[in-house]
């Protein structure tokens, strides 16, 4: 009996991905263990393997890259030798065995969709696609489609309206609004004096190191240490309950042109300020590159989000749910500062922390933020740790 390959639900809130790529060809003799498909699920890749073995038969409505796919969804068929693979119940009954393929294994049936898309008829399309047009205004007959047999795809009908979100964008979206209906945000200010991190910085640079610290990397450890001291801003909701751990997995927005991505760094009080270089620098590039597993993009504890390096002061960061705290940290400035009768100049920091007032009460987050601000005006004997 024909095996129905299927696409897995890979998180608790996963109903739908994009089908990224097949990693095996149709005919191809397929082992339990062997890596069959990609998915892009919560903005990251991941490869599925197979659980079974048989010879892969694709049949004509399997899904291409970009095409969105439901969990569930039966996407192939792993075949006995000599076996035929069942017709697939998409409402395309019309599709006939009109030959097959040789894989140094017996022959496996292979299907097509006769007349369809040609001359005056109506062109196919994927329920998505048609969905899509009709939210959007947009006569999905009239479309050119790249998909196998001329099939017109979801990606299609959203080239015809380039101003319409991405799946990621769309998704970043829901997440701010669950953020914002889920929480009950509040957002404390503080400028802290950053001139020996600039100092310490600017040694480390001139020590002729080939990799060294960057500023998000020196304020990671602080906040690490701010957090041990104040353990409550490190708390997450799992459902009703509100969970505080002396375990710190801390997120680090990182901006890609697929959108906003947390990286989560796990168990970072264990790691030295160079072991926290080097694990950031690796998630940043394989975020930017789509190389990110599911498991590294969940289960933070805490986020930083930084935008110095855009020149932006301060800003009010969104809580990453189900967190309950985010940083928010703007560029260093140097500014004239009184001190005594003499006016000096000093590197000053900005600091923003977002909060749900759910969880905890203004007091305890202005503590954390006078502890972070302590650790940032003498940061040596922390970053040394």
């Amino acid at each position: 009996m024909a095996i129905e390959i299927t696409v897995p639900r890979l998180g608790w809130s996963m109903e739908e991905a994009l089908f990224s790529s097949w990693l095996k060809a149709h005919g191809e003799m397929i082992r339990a263990g062997d890596l069959l498909f990609a998915i892009e699920s919560d903005k990251a890749t991941q490869d599925i393997e197979s659980f079974d073995e048989g010879i892969l038969h694709l049949p004509a409505n399997t899904p291409q890259q970009g095409d969105t796919v439901v969990v569930g969804q039966v996407i192939a068929y792993l075949l006995s030798p000599g076996e035929t693979a069942p017709i697939p119940g998409s409402g395309r009954g019309d599709e006939t065995p009109v030959a097959s393929v040789q894989s140094g294994s017996p022959d496996v049936a292979l299907y097509v969709a006769p007349g369809r898309g040609r001359g005056n008829e109506t062109p196919v399309s994927t329920p998505r696609a048609r969905r899509t047009a009709r939210e959007l205004g947009i006569d999905w007959t009239t479309l050119t489609g790249t998909g196998r047999d001329g099939r017109i795809r979801e990606a299609d009908v959203h080239a015809q309206a380039p101003n319409t979100l991405t799946s990621t964008r769309r998704l970043i979206g829901e997440r701010m609004m669950a953020s914002q209906q889920k929480t009950a945000p509040v957002t404390l200010h503080t400028t802290a004096d950053a001139s020996a991190l600039v100092r310490h910085r600017s040694e480390l640079k001139s020590s002729g190191a080939s990799v060294f610290p960057s500023y998000n990397d020196m304020l990671a450890k602080l906040t690490v240490a701010a957090l041990q001291a104040h353990p409550v801003v490190n708390s997450r909701w799992e459902g009703e309950n509100l969970i505080t751990s002396r375990d710190i997995h801390l997120g680090m927005a990182v901006d890609t042109e697929n959108g906003l991505l947390v990286p989560v760094l796990r168990d970072i009080a264990k790691l030295s300020l160079q072991e926290i270089a080097n694990r950031f620098r690796d998630l940043t590039e394989r975020a930017r590159t789509k190389r990110l597993t599911p498991d590294e993009l969940r289960g933070g504890t805490f986020t930083i989000s930084s935008l110095g390096s855009f020149g932006i002061d301060a800003f009010t960061p969104i809580i990453n749910f189900p967190e309950c705290a985010i940083l928010g940290v703007g560029r260093i400035v140097r500014q004239p500062v009184a001190e005594g009768e003499a006016i000096v100049l000093r590197d000053i920091l900005t600091l923003s922390l977002t909060f749900d007032h759910r969880a905890f009460d203004g007091a305890p987050a202005a503590r954390f933020l006078q502890a972070l601000t302590r650790l940032i005006e003498a940061p040596l004997g922390t970053l040394d740790s």
